[in-house]
């Protein structure tokens, strides 16, 4: 392999500039930057139609979206929740005085499991918080009726989640509030970015408040809000993002395929299971490096960097295990073996549009070659 090269895990998605030039060229005329602009309308608008749900709210960040969609419901107390994630997920309920639970995770699917939530269920428990991992969907309908059963509200992590289906629509209808993220990273981007996916006009009316500082006119302030605010020039993106996203995904997919094919007589190489075409998006193609691998993941994590390729531990270490989570007694490993085990093996390779398929095989056949 080429040591020179670098190739990462994800790269953004990046429109002809020249196609960008006549949006910035509309912002500067109209010097609508922000606070709801013309092309932040059409976003909401645009995506509600492509991802086929009721209501959408643009944010600067998904992290900023996640403490907001909190907020929104009111949650407090204690939130059930994953350690395998990305740390904005718990981080969002600290910044909201919420204390997190941390139950262990489904061993196929590496999604919170639903087995174990009943049992973490406290008279302070208030909300669940799982995580669309991979963009893998949740067992939805088991939350849902734990969630009914003890009177719970449930907000998804869907950061991962873009355009993901199950076999009745847009997977981010579900839950009473679902959060994307429209970082960088993510398979539709506007350079940073996020959403909230709201089940009615009214949620969405207070979200909107929410993320304004709280303002409900010029002079009149009614919670303690935040600047969660998109500007026109990442709604701009977006809109431009949109006209080439299914180019996107049918892109992803032609990789995934590859790697499954090229992967799956590999000893000690797992691939995580298939979500199906159907609500599959292909975020990240992830493999466990298992026992009877000839090296460790971390050796081979080491090998492919020193060749050029930067794979990414996604989730290592796991939440739990940071310092500000680990002295929770959910946290505790005993109570997280599946992902604690999870967080030693899992490999992300890269997955991007741009990526050439014969670097596919290079790192294919590398996997197989140690």
């Amino acid at each position: 392999m080429d040591t020179e090269k670098k190739i990462y895990v994800t790269q953004p998605f990046l429109p002809p500039l020249e196609e960008f030039i006549p949006y910035l060229e509309k912002i500067w005329e109209s010097k609508w930057l922000t606070n709801a602009g013309p092309f932040h309308k059409q976003l909401e608008k645009k995506l509600c139609e492509y991802l086929g749900v009721g209501h959408i709210a643009l944010f600067t960040n998904g992290t900023i979206a996640l403490i907001t969609a909190l907020q929104a419901l009111r949650i407090t107390g204690e939130v059930i929740t994953t350690p395998y994630s990305f740390v904005a997920t718990s981080h969002s309920l600290l910044w909201n005085g919420i204390k997190p639970v941390f139950v262990d995770i489904d061993p196929l699917t590496l999604n919170l499991d639903p087995d174990k939530i009943e049992a973490a269920i406290t008279p302070h428990t208030t909300a669940i918080m799982p995580v669309h991992c991979y963009g893998h969907p949740c067992g939805v309908e088991r939350i849902q009726k734990i969630a009914d059963n003890y009177n719970l509200k449930v907000i998804y992590d869907a950061s991962h989640a873009f355009a993901v289906q199950d076999a009745k629509g847009s997977i981010l209808r579900h839950g009473d509030l679902s959060v994307l993220s429209f970082h960088a990273t993510k398979v539709f981007n506007t350079f940073e970015g996020g959403a909230i996916v709201c089940p009615n006009a009214r949620t969405k009316v207070r979200i909107d408040q929410l993320k304004n500082f709280g303002h409900v006119g010029e002079v009149t302030v009614v919670a303690p809000g935040i600047n969660g605010k998109m500007s026109e020039f990442n709604a701009a993106l977006g809109l431009l993002q949109l006209k080439y996203i299914d180019q996107a995904l049918a892109r992803r997919k032609e990789i995934h395929v590859a790697y499954r094919e090229q992967l799956k007589g590999v000893k000690g190489i797992r691939c995580l299971n298939d979500a199906g075409e159907k609500i599959a998006n292909y975020a990240y193609f992830t493999i466990l490096v298992k026992a009877d691998y000839p090296i460790s993941r971390d050796d081979l994590y080491q090998r492919l960097k020193d060749n050029g390729i930067h794979p990414r531990r996604y989730f290592y270490p796991l939440i739990s295990d940071f310092p500000m989570y680990r002295g929770l007694p959910s946290a505790h490993r005993e109570n997280l073996s599946v992902a604690t085990v999870a967080s030693q093996q899992v490999l992300c390779l890269p997955i991007y549009p741009d990526l050439d398929m014969s670097v596919v095989d290079e790192i294919t056949r590398f996997i197989a070659s140690q």
